[in-house]
């Protein structure tokens, strides 16, 4: 298996995993993103993406966003708490960042993460 692969395991898939973390949700804004989390009983993160049409039109932007979003998750997966998350979009605005700035902001979610764990 490639191991730059995020496997199926580490994805929210099902719908009540979603509707698990919208229930009691820790929040996070950048930019035009969302950041829900919730802690879980696994040893290990999770990660859901929530990007509707209503923001972003094109299906290749869509999928830009989670490109980016499952790779800086995967880079970084190792330094956070068994946590899931759901990053939600919420401005078209997310449309003007180059990749390289959207890559940044991502990594700003998942810093402050890291801090949060070690505060814990």
């Amino acid at each position: 298996m490639n191991k730059n692969h995020l496997s199926k395991r580490v994805r929210l898939l099902k719908i009540n995993e979603f509707f698990f973390v919208f229930q009691k949700p820790q929040r996070i804004k950048v930019h035009s993103m969302t950041l829900f989390s919730r802690s879980n009983k696994l040893n290990f993160p999770r990660i859901g993406l929530a990007i509707s049409k209503k923001y972003i039109k094109h299906s290749h932007e869509r999928n830009r966003i989670k490109r980016h979003v499952r790779e800086t998750f995967r880079t970084h997966k190792h330094n956070l708490l068994s946590l899931d998350f759901i990053l939600t979009v919420h401005s078209k605005q997310i449309l003007s960042l180059t990749n390289n700035n959207l890559i940044e902001e991502l990594k700003k979610l998942w810093y402050h993460y890291q801090n949060y764990q070690q505060k814990s």
